[in-house]
């Protein structure tokens, strides 16, 4: 199997025993599923207009994350609503 050189630095990280488990590892599993419940759970529809260019960047985008473009709009709307979207500072 063919790594990624990001993977291969994740995999050489673990194997290094750097990776500790962290405190209260239940809650922090029992708070993601819900998180992921909550993004998951769509039951409304939205439809809006998009410059062609940025839906064109948006599908490239999802596909580089292994997502459907759509899975991947409703994330980040989700993560920039609960504050954890954060801009990045160059």
């Amino acid at each position: 199997m063919k790594l990624t050189k990001e993977e291969k630095e994740l995999l050489e990280s673990v194997e290094k025993g750097e990776w500790k488990s962290i405190p209260n590892l239940k809650g922090e599993i029992k708070k993601s599923k819900m998180y992921a419940k909550a993004t998951i759970a769509k039951d409304q529809r939205m439809n809006i207009r998009i410059a062609k260019k940025d839906l064109n960047a948006l599908k490239i985008k999802a596909v580089e994350e292994g997502l459907p473009y759509q899975t991947l709009v409703s994330s980040i709307l989700h993560k920039y609503l609960s504050g954890r979207l954060v801009e990045k500072h160059s």
